[in-house]
């Protein structure tokens, strides 16, 4: 017996088709990964199904419980959504609506679909937040969600879908910002609902490990045809297909080149018993007396020097990105923390000519190239800008010509992209994005790059080019960069040494070979426990 039966599924706009006859079945209680590179059309295939592609042009069927979703009206997929299909959606700061509290907004779903009041929906809006591992729990119920981390504001997405109790979740990309050992929990939250609920899974990711650990079958797409169906096992272990075999290979190997020992040598950052506090969340009046504080990073301490990778992993909320936006001179902090023997407060005590020097020593690559490159703007203008702040000597013709050499460095050559410096943001995938984004920050030629989860957006062969391509820039460059992740397989790719923090706390420290494949804190063997699959006993020496 099926719970979802897709017969034939097109999908175009326009004249331009992007799903081409898929078919497929969901039995209740299977758990099924639909996997493939962006752009395969696996996103708009579970998005077809509940009306949320306006303008497109949709045949085929899609039979749920005798019904066909294709030709259902609004008012009925308004019904079936959140109670009978609910779906986690990849980015969840678009997703969440930015008036309401997101402990609101889990409520709102038992008030709807539950017909619970407004006591009994909070409680239960706090217990499923609860299960999705959101630490302080009843203060972060009352944040909005730019007060919140990347992966908390996941957490909180994946406790409004499961608060229907769904009978067929369509997970899309629901772990991409959570870090491994929540990832883990998650997908046994799934599962316990799953045997609870008799909840059907469509997991939509490009997570191969992920699929392994919690899928029964995989569909695999490519460029919006399925090329292969299978259970997951005799996929993994004897894939058909060549696109499921170039897939399953594409992992960041590590070309770590060893650096030059010199005790001498002033490193390019220092930070020393670096301390961050914020103000914590609460209500009422309260907050105006006796405001009281979090400690997101406490005494941590670390030295890069020119050409040296180091690496910081960490759960959500670790203070990973804390320290990173320190660094950065984005934040107050406590503690020494100098960018080539200067420090942020000394910076602001110079010239405005001295402070912009300053600036241009470091620079950043973010998780999210589409949040982060704006979309008013033309790649010449979004690359431009920095040069027109730091050297404002030079003149059109000359800024064109840095820009277009340098995304002939990053891989983006003229040749494959006719009036590449005039097209706009929307009009790259999410890898070309990010290559866009890492000749913004190389254009005004820094020493330091403060790389933010860096490939955590990205499928598996775009992480790997994307890591080959920082590999290949920081030999030729001699950068120096600090890399901020979860991802335990980017950082044993990339760094000569490893923090590793737990609430604020560095709680090891090492060279990244020794560090990563003989792990002696509980939590970094928790960590890399987690991502078992990364060969990591036989790292090569850097």
């Amino acid at each position: 017996m099926s719970l979802l039966t897709v017969r034939d599924l097109r999908i175009g706009f326009g004249d331009k088709p992007l799903v081409q006859g898929v078919s497929f079945q969901l039995k209740p209680h299977e758990k099924v990964a639909l996997v493939g590179e962006s752009g395969s059309g696996k996103s708009i295939t579970a998005m077809s199904l509940l009306h949320l592609l306006p303008g497109a042009q949709i045949s085929g069927e899609a039979i749920f419980e005798e019904q066909n979703l294709l030709t259902l009206n609004q008012a009925r997929i308004r019904e079936i959504s959140g109670r009978d299909i609910a779906m986690i959606f990849q980015e969840p700061m678009t997703a969440l609506n930015p008036l309401k509290t997101v402990g609101e907004q889990v409520a709102e779903i038992y008030r709807i679909h539950r017909n619970y009041s407004h006591r009994e929906a909070w409680q239960h809006a706090i217990d499923r937040l609860h299960e999705t591992g959101i630490p302080e729990v009843e203060q972060r119920a009352h944040a909005y969600p730019h007060q919140l981390s990347g992966g908390q504001r996941q957490r909180v997405m994946i406790a409004m879908a499961l608060a229907g109790e769904p009978k067929l979740l369509l997970a899309d990309e629901p772990t991409t910002a959570l870090d491994v050992t929540l990832r883990l929990q998650i997908l046994e939250l799934l599962s316990q609902l799953q045997q609870r609920n008799g909840m059907s899974v469509l997991l939509i990711t490009h997570d191969l490990h992920l699929v392994r650990r919690f899928a029964d079958r995989v569909l695999v797409m490519e460029k919006g045809v399925l090329v292969e169906d299978a259970p997951t096992e005799r996929l993994f272990n004897a894939p058909a297909h060549h696109y499921t075999r170039k897939l399953l290979s594409s992992r960041p190997e590590r070309r770590v080149e060893a650096v030059p020992a010199d005790e001498n040598e002033t490193p390019r950052l220092r930070a020393e018993q670096v301390q961050i506090c914020y103000p914590r969340i609460s209500r009422g009046l309260r907050q105006w007396f006796r405001p009281g504080w979090h400690q997101a990073v406490n005494n941590a301490s670390l030295e890069l020097k020119r050409g040296q990778t180091v690496g910081i992993i960490g759960e959500s909320g670790s203070g990973k990105t804390s320290l990173a936006n320190a660094v950065l001179g984005l934040v107050k902090h406590l503690g020494v923390l100098e960018v080539d023997g200067v420090s942020w407060q000394q910076a602001l005590n110079t010239s405005r000519h001295d402070r912009k020097s300053q600036r241009r020593k470091i620079q950043a690559v973010f998780q999210d190239p589409y949040s982060s490159l704006s979309p008013r703007l033309t790649i010449e203008q979004i690359i431009g800008e920095g040069l027109q702040f730091h050297q404002p000597h030079l003149s059109a013709a000359e800024r064109r010509q840095r820009i277009s050499s340098l995304l002939a460095e990053v891989g983006l050559h003229p040749q494959q992209f006719p009036d590449l410096l005039q097209r706009h943001p929307h009009e790259f995938s999410g890898g070309q994005r990010q290559r866009i984004a890492i000749a913004r920050a190389l254009i005004v030629e820094p020493d330091i790059l403060v790389l933010d989860e860096p490939t955590s957006a990205l499928d598996v062969t775009v992480q790997k080019q994307v890591v080959e391509l920082l590999q290949q820039i920081q030999r030729e460059r001699g950068l120096s960069y600090l890399i901020i992740t979860h991802d335990v397989v980017v950082v044993a790719a990339m760094a000569h040494h490893v923090l590793v923090m737990k609430e604020g706390e560095v709680v090891e420290a090492g060279e990244a070979v020794t560090l990563l494949s003989t792990p002696q804190h509980p939590y970094t063997q928790a960590l890399i426990e987690a991502a078992q699959d990364v060969p990591l006993q036989a790292l090569p020496a850097a």
